[in-house]
């Protein structure tokens, strides 16, 4: 599933491709995500492009059984776990998105963590492509996920702040200083997963393609996560949570799916 030597690159570098390891789930998320877009969930979005299309809608899973299958039969809980270094994997949330041919719109360069009412140093996405992908790929900051400070951020619909406070470092632009960062970035296929961590820096290109560009991502945290105040209302906002900041996250909302 995961090496040893894949786990530790993952800890040095906040980004990491295994592949093929959901080859076998494709179909069930694909009829997962046909059935998110043609029933879009309370935070689905139609990102402002000027050309072509771009979905996104996440916190789903508990709706559409498929995504809800992928999370608790395949090895999406162990896999985290194991990522992360980690006795346990909570499940977060769910996340579609969707960039469909001539869309060349990218997505900005951010981090998830400012964005999420929860943090610590044991964290995964992972994003599965249900399409190939080559030049509509994610691309990362190697070894962000250990800046001091982390990135501004920002509304994607038009760049403006998306709190009113906060102490962050500016958006970086690698394309502008290559030489300063290392950027990583796969060609993918359906069923390989790319595995990074919230504080990871991350953006990705637009798609030029011909092809659609769909995604399914899974978000999950481990045992040092806990719950964290931020300047205004988090995405996803999880209105009615309830939980105190320095708590972990509410487990009847947010399964534990493996233990080891």
């Amino acid at each position: 599933m995961i090496s040893d030597d894949e786990i530790d690159a993952y800890q040095r570098d906040g980004a990491i491709v295994v592949r093929g390891v959901f080859a076998d789930w494709i179909d069930v998320m694909a009829n997962g995500v046909a059935e998110n877009m043609a029933a879009p969930g309370e935070y689905a979005s139609e990102n402002a492009v000027t050309e072509g299309r771009f979905f996104d809608d996440y916190c789903n899973w508990t709706r559409i059984a498929p995504f809800e299958r992928v999370i608790r039969e395949s090895c999406a809980g162990e896999l985290a776990a194991k990522a992360m270094r980690s006795d346990t994997a909570q499940f977060f949330h769910d996340h579609v998105l969707v960039k469909e041919p001539g869309t060349p719109k990218p997505t900005p360069w951010h981090q998830d963590a400012p964005y999420y009412l929860v943090e610590g140093t044991q964290t995964v996405s992972q994003w599965i492509p249900l399409d190939p992908v080559k030049e509509a790929s994610l691309r990362f900051i190697a070894g962000s996920h250990k800046w001091e400070r982390m990135v501004r951020p920002v509304s994607w619909a038009d760049d403006s702040d998306f709190y009113d406070s906060g102490d962050w470092t500016p958006v970086p632009d690698p394309d502008a200083n290559p030489e300063d960062v290392k950027v990583l970035e796969w060609a993918l296929e359906p069923g390989d997963c790319v595995l990074f961590d919230f504080r990871t820096v991350h953006g990705a290109r637009g798609n030029t393609s011909a092809s659609r560009r769909r995604a399914l991502s899974l978000r999950w945290v481990g045992d040092d996560a806990r719950v964290v105040n931020r300047p205004g209302r988090t995405s996803p906002p999880f209105h009615g949570h309830n939980m105190a900041a320095g708590a972990p996250l509410r487990d009847d909302w947010f399964p534990i799916i493996w233990k080891s």
